[in-house]
């Protein structure tokens, strides 16, 4: 079945430079640039040389504004198929569990394409004024008790009514712990740093880094994006931080399940003893009074971000006594919402 007028147009208007070459980036679509955000010095008291990769500069706001780009280039990779005559019918609807940022950048740049809006499944308690942002962006919400039960890709899709649909929430066809972040990962390791804290909610980014990270210490024909070092990547160590407390300030961070995420114990080992990073590389629970002290400095230095994606600057004050006072330290901040106050 060939492509009517309006999927032909959508088809049409999704530019994609190129899938890894530098000097023709594909993010972000109205301004690709590699890299796409900032990284620059900051004042840590006690320390030397600290470095902040700024999500914030992104076109929502966050590091999701990524995830949803990869969105836009499936549905792109969808409308060729149906082109080619291998699918047929409507194009399907994503939905996704989100607390807002995911959802808001994905909507984004959805309602940007004249793409099928996302059905969006928030928990009971979703704060009112992001729920009013995402429905009025266009989002189809949906609300269920997230602490109730660990829920898979089926049950997300029922809840959202989305029968022939996909779940990106978990959606292991769209590589998330390979593809969303790839290109900020090469920007984030091409900083070479000693020690790289970031931010675990879903656990695809740090994922990701890591990775990308075992992909270039283990072969000589590296990506045309990688411009580090691999002995200094091989030594760095890669610091997810997450939260436990049901009350944190960094409430993006916690949930009492996190079904998709393959992270476990075994698996940083294995990374950690066939050499890939650092001895130190964990993922690490932080404590609260630290994200108190990481906010202040935030706001003095005028950073913008949320308390979730400052949880990283958190592990630094957390384990200042454990780290060398003249290690570089690259200090991932995740963003915040522009669309939410």
């Amino acid at each position: 079945m060939p492509l009517d007028s309006n999927e032909k147009k959508i088809l049409d208007s999704i530019k994609i430079a190129s899938e890894n070459d530098p000097n023709k980036p594909e993010f972000p679509a109205e301004n690709p640039k590699f890299p796409a955000t900032p990284t620059y010095k900051i004042e840590i008291p006690g320390f030397s040389n600290v470095w902040l990769k700024d999500e914030s500069y992104n076109p929502t706001g966050t590091h999701k504004d990524r995830m949803a780009w990869e969105i836009i280039v499936t549905y792109r990779d969808i409308l060729i198929a149906k082109k080619r005559g291998q699918i047929k019918g409507k194009l399907p609807q994503m939905s996704i569990i989100s607390s807002g940022s995911a959802a808001i950048a994905i909507q984004t740049q959805i309602k940007k394409y004249g793409l099928p809006n996302l059905k969006v499944l928030v928990d009971n308690s979703v704060d009112k004024n992001t729920e009013k942002i995402i429905a009025k962006l266009g989002c189809e919400i949906y609300k269920t008790d997230l602490s109730k039960k660990c829920l898979g890709f089926k049950d997300i899709l029922k809840l959202t009514k989305n029968k022939n649909g996909f779940d990106v929430t978990s959606a292991e066809a769209l590589d998330p712990t390979t593809r969303f972040y790839d290109w900020l990962s090469y920007e984030i390791i091409n900083s070479t740093p000693d020690y790289c804290f970031i931010p675990f909610g879903t656990g695809n980014l740090y994922e990701n880094v890591l990775n990308i990270v075992k992909k270039e210490v283990s072969t000589l024909n590296h990506d045309p994006r990688f411009k580090g070092s691999v002995s200094k990547i091989r030594s760095c160590n890669f610091i997810g931080v997450t939260t436990n407390d049901l009350n944190s300030k960094a409430d993006k961070l916690y949930s009492p399940y996190l079904p998709f995420v393959h992270f476990d114990k075994q698996w940083i080992k294995l990374y950690r003893y066939a050499g890939y990073c650092g001895k130190k590389s964990d993922v690490y629970i932080l404590k609260e009074k630290y994200l108190d002290e990481a906010i202040a400095i935030a706001e003095k230095s005028k950073i913008v971000a949320e308390p979730s994606g400052l949880v990283g600057l958190a592990m630094l004050l957390q384990m200042k006594n454990k780290i060398p006072k003249d290690a570089k330290l690259l200090v991932v901040n995740t963003g915040k919402s522009k669309y939410i106050f």
